[in-house]
């Protein structure tokens, strides 16, 4: 395989909606550049990208794809990205690493959620972008309209820089408004490519759009903007020039007329991409943090520097183990070259290099700056971390992922399986790093958190695919809180057992008082006069923390709460610490039910971002889901709601919240406080536990 330099590399992610065509463009490009013999079908199964079985079946992308092809004597490497919104973290590793993302759109439907919500991250990123108006084949096909769209919603600076002939069923030829020639195409898979003249009755119209084109050119930079008001125009040099600068700059976003589906387009882009888009090396040197000191370093993108790169993504085969994914920042690398894990403090030496397309692998003896590879069986490293030379000790920027907003607790099916469940879910959070997973001591649930239902339920699937191991999905407890509102003056308890030979012997008067929220738990020693020796009091007190931990009514946390140990007796020779630990727990559980007890349960933030046409039904939702509105901002065209809603009513609200919104909503939560739970909602939580205790007491 080839070695590139930067200059001779083009880093570039296909973003947007779900069936926008990222997938089926990846493979026409692959086949137009030589790269594949054959065109492959998401209908038929047989794509470059989609090749795990899940993708095959649900005829989705599910994972980021590294594909890459050469045209024109450049590397044009390609990360194919999921549409579906429960693998936005897929995008998200995909735009930290890339140079250029081009987004698709439909020309029939315009922009959609998934382009909106992926264009979010390109502004983020401060990365350039461009756009393919694809399916002009539609005998819907609007692209002109299209085009408007993309100018209002996603970047006022996108500027066509090729258009149909003929929009709809008859779409075979476009006008490339660089070169101002029309492009003509022959049957899909043909790569036959013709270029002409521009038709008499177009010239008008592509005289007008190159106009456009050559001015949003020139206000890239005053050198050609004074040019461009002292002469009128731009020669071919300067405006080829011009591109180059205004697209790095973000000042230009390029917009194509393209079908996938009979390959009409795809000379332009590629010819486009290997000219005009920026080489890694063109892009501004990266913000990086010295991993001693923790000062700040620029790490430019140059093969003379020392060896970093970050990986951004991990995938597990079966016969290969775990493939690391990576881009290398700076430097070069070369089998057996040793590198230091700066986030683990650990050397790995690196083994075969390969570079990808989709599961094809092919060797590679040296990778420089800018480039995207893999290399397999690290043994200490993981998605998201940097590795570099042993001279050049930095932390690359690192992936910044969203909040879950679902999320179920693990059942497994048969018993003991607990550690091949954490191994298998610790595997699937090395592929998809926003599915998380913990085990929550408080309810005593392993909990599995991510972006959709969806992508928990693949998760599952790997469990049993790949481990042999069968789990259910349940809705988690609620890490609820107990806590008094009003006092207990004296709470006593004697226990005393006599069973022969030596016996039990503890008896305490106890004071309960609520403290403010969030003070957590005091005890209180007011014992006078020896009554309960002192040696006894740390057991009492062990007691109290006890029953603490567990509850009383829910068997949830008690919090807020001060105890007093004020009176007592014991007996020379039956008492003892385990007594007076157990006639404690009992003072406390008999004074907390007298001292008006209450449930306290978690409330989170939520933002929902929607459509203003949905706005009476989310609100209405949320209301029915015990919310109380905040606030409201308005993100033309979309409407944010602020509201606090207690977290027992959000399971599974991500997936509702599509439903009401036609895929259009987002939401974001995060903690919030604790509050009192309504009296009405009390009596079925109590109701529930106690069900629920008999139910494993059986």
């Amino acid at each position: 395989m080839k070695e590139y330099t930067a200059e001779a590399i083009r880093n570039i992610a296909l973003i947007g909606h779900g069936g926008s065509g990222k997938t089926t463009i990846s493979e026409v490009l692959l086949f137009t550049s030589g790269e594949i013999n054959r065109i492959g079908k998401i209908e038929e199964g047989n794509t470059t990208s989609d090749f795990n079985a899940n993708e095959i079946e649900r005829k989705i992308s599910i994972a980021t794809s590294p594909l890459h092809l050469e045209w024109n004597g450049t590397k044009i490497n390609i990360l194919d990205t999921p549409g579906f919104p429960d693998f936005i973290g897929q995008v998200i590793s995909s735009l930290h690493v890339t140079d250029v993302a081009i987004s698709v759109v439909k020309s029939a439907e315009g922009i959609e959620v998934g382009t909106e919500q992926t264009w979010e991250y390109v502004r983020q990123n401060k990365l350039p972008g461009a756009v393919i108006i694809n399916k002009c084949d539609n005998e819907h096909s609007k692209f002109f309209e299209t085009l408007q769209l993309v100018k209002n919603r996603l970047s006022s600076d996108a500027i066509a820089v090729s258009f149909p002939v003929k929009d709809g069923l008859n779409f075979n030829s476009v006008v490339d408004l660089v070169k101002m020639k029309m492009i003509s195409y022959g049957e899909a898979g043909s790569k036959k490519v013709t270029e002409a003249d521009i038709p008499g009755d177009l010239k008008a119209q592509a005289d007008k759009l190159h106009e456009e084109l050559v001015e949003k050119v020139a206000e890239s930079s005053e050198e050609l903007m004074n040019k461009f008001f002292e002469e009128g125009s731009l020669s071919d040099d300067e405006l080829q020039k011009g591109l180059k600068i205004a697209i790095n700059k973000g000042g230009l976003v390029p917009v194509f007329a393209f079908s996938a589906a009979k390959g009409v387009g795809m000379n332009t882009v590629l010819d486009f991409t290997s000219k005009y888009f920026p080489a890694p090396n063109e892009r501004e040197p990266i913000d990086a943090t010295m991993k001693e000191g923790g000062a700040k370093v620029k790490v430019a993108c140059d093969v003379k520097g020392e060896a970093s790169l970050l990986i951004f993504k991990s995938l597990s085969e079966q016969h290969v183990g775990e493939l690391s994914i990576f881009k290398v920042y700076s430097g070069s690398l070369a089998p057996g070259l040793d590198m230091q894990n700066t986030h683990r403090d650990k050397i790995e030496r690196l083994g075969q290099l390969f570079v990808l397309n989709g599961h094809n692998r092919k060797e590679i003896a040296k990778l420089n700056a800018g480039d995207i590879g893999a290399v397999v069986k690290l043994k200490d490293s993981h998605t998201g971390d940097t590795l570099c030379s042993k001279n050049f000790t930095i932390l690359l920027p690192e992936i910044k992922y969203p909040e879950p907003v679902i999320r179920f607790a693990v059942k497994p099916k048969a018993k003991g399986d607990e550690d091949k469940i954490s191994a298998a879910l610790h595997t699937a959070h090395e592929e998809e790093p926003t599915l998380r997973t913990r085990f929550d001591p408080e309810i005593s649930q392993t909990i599995v958190s991510g972006q959709g239902e969806l992508q928990l339920n693949l998760a599952v699937k790997l469990l049993k695919d790949r481990y042999n191991v069968e789990v259910d999905l349940v809705e988690p407890r609620i890490p609820y809180r107990e806590t008094i509102r009003g006092k207990c003056e004296d709470s006593e308890y004697k226990h005393k057992k006599q069973s022969g030979g030596r016996g039990q012997y503890g008896h305490v008067h106890l004071k309960l008082a609520p403290l403010p929220r969030g003070t957590g738990y005091e005890f209180e020693d007011a014992i006078v006069g020896g009554v309960v020796p002192g040696r006894f009091i740390p057991a009492v007190e062990k007691g109290l923390k006890e029953i603490m931990s567990k509850g009383v009514l829910t068997g949830s946390k008690v919090v807020d709460v001060k105890v007093t140990l004020f009176d007592g007796t014991y007996h020379a020779v039956d008492s003892d610490e385990v007594s007076f630990k157990i006639a404690g727990s009992q003072a406390f559980k008999k004074g907390f039910l007298e001292a008006k007890p209450i449930i306290l349960e978690p409330i989170y933030d939520i933002s929902v971002k929607i459509p203003e046409e949905f706005m009476g039904d989310v609100m209405g939702d949320i209301s029915s889901r015990r919310g109380k509105i905040q606030g409201m901002d308005s993100e033309s065209p979309f409407q944010i709601i602020k509201a606090k809603v207690p977290l027992a009513e959000l399971h599974k609200y991500s997936t509702q919240l599509r439903s009401l919104t036609s895929g259009r909503g987002m939401f974001s939560m995060n903690f919030s406080h604790y509050e009192e739970v309504p009296k009405e909602v009390e009596g079925k939580i109590i109701e529930e536990y106690q069900k629920h205790k008999e139910e494993e007491a059986e």
